[in-house]
């Protein structure tokens, strides 16, 4: 069975795009399921770490269903919040909040001017994207000056004692509930192996830092399987 991994550039962003689209209406719950509940408090400090004052104005890319603008707004009520996605499916899965602002958006061509967001935020988004230095420059470039950059992504793991109990989970447990729960197993196989075949944390560091992002920081989770970098632009 041909997956997105399989495929490149053009045709490899279509089909993230139809699989997405597919498990949108189940995706929140796998998200829960997937990591124990634990991606609530990973996007709480994808926010804390923004830095968000009131007035500011804060991207949600790859947003999703929008959980993470959501969280910003409930920690900063004051802020702008604009969710963005290329998945139609997903932002109609995630309208149920009158309160977020909702934009198509590739990451790879941001329909945004230079210098618009004070943060710009993302939950599992670059794994998913063909071209990782072109979406950091485009998210570099809709910074202004001093703007933060907060990435929450999947990281390749490290080995260690840990390392079948984590190839279990990622190529069994994984695959047979997204299989069970929504009927797409060929989506809940893709989500482990984008992990396995995406950055590790320090090679997304270098990245960063490539493209001018300045003060890198990042903290590693679920067991060295999940990441969360942030960084300014100078």
């Amino acid at each position: 069975m041909t997956t997105p991994l399989d495929l490149t550039g053009k045709e490899r962003a279509q089909g993230v795009q139809k699989m997405f689209s597919k498990i949108a209406p189940n995706y929140d719950l796998m998200n829960r399921i997937m990591t124990a509940g634990q991606d609530i408090h990973w996007r709480k400090e994808v926010i804390r770490r923004a830095k968000l004052d009131n007035n500011d104005s804060l991207l949600d890319l790859g947003a999703g269903t929008g959980d993470i603008a959501r969280e910003g707004l409930k920690q900063h009520p004051a802020i702008f919040a604009l969710a963005a996605d290329f998945t139609l499916e997903m932002m109609r899965a995630g309208k149920k909040d009158s309160d977020l602002n909702w934009s198509s958006a590739d990451a790879l061509n941001l329909p945004f001017p230079n210098e618009s967001f004070d943060a710009i935020v993302s939950g599992f988004l670059m794994r998913n994207v063909t071209d990782v230095p072109r979406a950091l420059k485009e998210q570099y470039r809709a910074l202004k000056p001093g703007g933060r950059i907060i990435i929450l992504d999947t990281t390749k793991p490290r080995p260690n004692i840990l390392t079948p109990f984590i190839n279990i989970h990622l190529n069994y447990i994984i695959p047979f509930l997204g299989g069970l729960l929504t009927g797409e197993r060929d989506a809940y196989t893709y989500l482990p192996d984008s992990t396995k075949q995406f950055l590790r944390a320090e090679e997304l560091v270098a990245h960063m830092a490539a493209v001018g992002f300045k003060n890198i920081n990042f903290e590693i989770k679920m067991f060295g399987t999940v990441a969360i970098h942030w960084a300014e632009k100078a």
